[in-house]
């Protein structure tokens, strides 16, 4: 199975340096990683980064992530997948670059 983390183009530049994510600001404050499934991912996108013009996708390998994942209720469509560590470069198994929200379903496959 696979749950999705957006992210900026810088965001996505640090993890790819640094072969880890420790979270966005949002994600820090809240205690741990927001992600999503694939039918929640343009929901998120257009919530989380209406006015953004380019995003990364990243498509992430959920059996590697299993000792820290949750799937918890949200009150805007849970439940969630939420990661309590730093999302690894080796749970990364797509990365979708996406020009701006509404592409967010035509760019990322199902």
């Amino acid at each position: 199975m696979l749950i999705y983390k957006i992210l900026l183009p810088d965001e996505w530049a640090e993890f790819q340096a640094a072969g880890r994510f420790d979270g966005s600001p949002f994600d820090r404050d809240s205690g741990f990683i927001h992600c999503s499934s694939r039918t929640q991912l343009a929901a998120t996108a257009a919530r989380v980064f209406g006015d953004q013009p380019h995003l990364v996708v990243a498509a992430l390998d959920a059996s590697l992530l299993a000792d820290v994942l949750r799937w918890e209720d949200a009150p805007n469509g849970g439940p969630f997948p939420h990661v309590y560590a730093a999302l690894p470069a080796a749970a990364v198994v797509g990365v979708y670059p996406v020009a701006g929200v509404t592409r967010v379903d035509a760019e990322v496959p199902r």
